[in-house]
């Protein structure tokens, strides 16, 4: 945790706490008062932390956690997360959990007053933890474009968005202020907990896991793609619902596909494969030495002068083939368009430094194996046509000149993560460290 992170959550603490602290010596004296008979009155004279008060100025002083004169199960559903926020990586003591069972009960009997204390505490408690979730650590997530980095919510901005809600109880139960991939692991971790408890290695790993899903940011946009290198698998997502998956190969260890967050701009249709170097240089030019250029011409690779957009072809027999199996010579090697191009017929981008991308195959039968990993990084899809005509609306054109640019009117996200650990149907699904963030598969192997 940054030192700014740890500074953030101890000036909200001297703000947050001592609210609280307040509304429980103020409890034990409220009896003898005179109750207020409006309960928005009762609201307005408690008072509280300018940005939750703030937010009730707004909203006519309506209560939120309070139906019909008593609270709403939500209530019990807040303090429920707070007693287990150790799972998200957070204290549990931050958030009062034993003054917020103080406050629920005394609010039972039906006082304005108690009522809205409880009221007010539960909202600062609500805040304090939702804005500290949202605070997302390091876990090596590369932000190619900024506007997708996690940020921070106001006080009003979570209690607005808790008040819109249909049912406040499934709002909170559902994480609906986070992506909906964290929203299903935390809620799957929760119902499993009694069957992990004792194995501190297991919420150690699920922790990991909601910390990469903690990087994704909470709007994650009406329409986004998630890869997840660990399965191996895509998903489209629209209105946060999936609406279509698909296999995908990704990087081989050695070679990993990294996290990233980054937007879908255009698809190249009728691409180039432009070849890696260290891919040229290893593969590619031992085959050379071996066998001859023949090997290259009848796979349509050519090689270039240097890695300019104009670049002259240089005729493969010119090329010093031992001085780029040795390492002495880089080597641009490009795979004309056509059927068997490594980038099939086309390949969607979202520009980045590392030239990670989401691209067709030709070698599906790749696609059909359990462990797949054999990429040098990016990821190849079992369905490029598919994944188009959902980004697009519409069929890709096929044919044409190479690298035929086509944008996307508006940009869709794509996130790439690695979860070892995710939840299908409300279960926990342990799978294979393969790059070894987690410290290997020894835990998952017992599994």
């Amino acid at each position: 945790m940054s030192m700014r992170t740890m500074a953030t959550r101890r000036l909200r603490r001297r703000v947050v706490a001592p609210f609280l602290a307040l509304l429980i010596v103020a409890g034990s004296g409220a009896a003898a008062q005179a109750p207020a008979s409006d309960l928005g009155a009762a609201i307005r004279s408690v008072g509280g932390p300018r940005s939750v008060t703030g937010f009730y100025r707004i909203n006519a002083h309506r209560p939120l956690w309070i139906s019909d004169g008593v609270l709403s199960p939500a209530a019990e559903t807040l303090l429920a997360l707070i007693e287990t926020a150790d799972l998200d990586g957070l204290d549990p003591d931050d958030y009062r959990p034993r003054a917020l069972r103080a406050a629920i009960d005394r609010a039972r009997d039906g006082s304005p007053r108690d009522l809205a204390r409880a009221e007010l505490q539960l909202s600062a408690a609500f805040v304090a933890y939702a804005r500290d979730l949202r605070e997302a650590p390091d876990v090596g997530m590369i932000y190619a474009d900024q506007p997708l980095r996690p940020r921070p919510a106001t006080a009003t901005e979570l209690l607005a968005a808790a008040a819109a809600a249909p049912s406040l109880d499934t709002h909170l139960r559902d994480f609906a202020w986070m992506n909906p991939a964290y929203g299903a692991l935390r809620r799957s971790a929760a119902l499993n907990g009694d069957r992990i408890a004792a194995d501190d290695a297991a919420w150690t790993l699920v922790r990991r896991n909601l910390d990469r899903l903690r990087a994704l940011p909470a709007n994650p946009g009406k329409r986004f793609v998630l890869v997840d290198a660990a399965a191996a698998r895509l998903w489209m997502y629209e209105d946060n619902r999936v609406v279509g998956t698909m296999r995908v190969v990704v990087g081989k260890p050695s070679e990993p596909t990294p996290m990233m967050a980054a937007l879908i701009r255009y698809a190249s249709v009728n691409p180039y494969w432009n070849v890696p170097p260290d891919l040229a240089r290893n593969r590619y030019a031992p085959e050379v030495l071996a066998k001859g250029v023949g090997v290259l011409r009848a796979k349509r690779f050519q090689a270039l002068a240097d890695w300019s957009e104009n670049a002259a072809a240089v005729p493969l027999e010119k090329v010093d083939w031992r001085a780029v199996a040795d390492g002495r010579t880089e080597l641009r090697l490009r795979q004309l368009p056509g059927p068997g191009n490594g980038m099939g017929r086309v390949k969607f981008m979202f520009p980045n430094e590392l030239g990670v991308y989401l691209h067709d195959t030709p070698e599906k039968a790749l696609l059909k194996e359990t462990d797949r990993l054999f990429s040098s990084g990016c990821v190849r899809l079992e369905d490029a046509p598919r994944l188009g005509r959902w980004l697009f609306g519409r069929p890709l054109p096929t044919g044409g000149a190479p690298e035929r640019r086509v944008d996307l009117p508006t940009p869709v996200p794509v996130y790439i993560t690695y979860l070892t650990v995710a939840a299908e149907q409300d279960r926990l699904v342990y799978r294979d460290d393969v790059y070894g963030r987690d410290g290997g598969g020894a835990l998952l192997a017992s599994r």
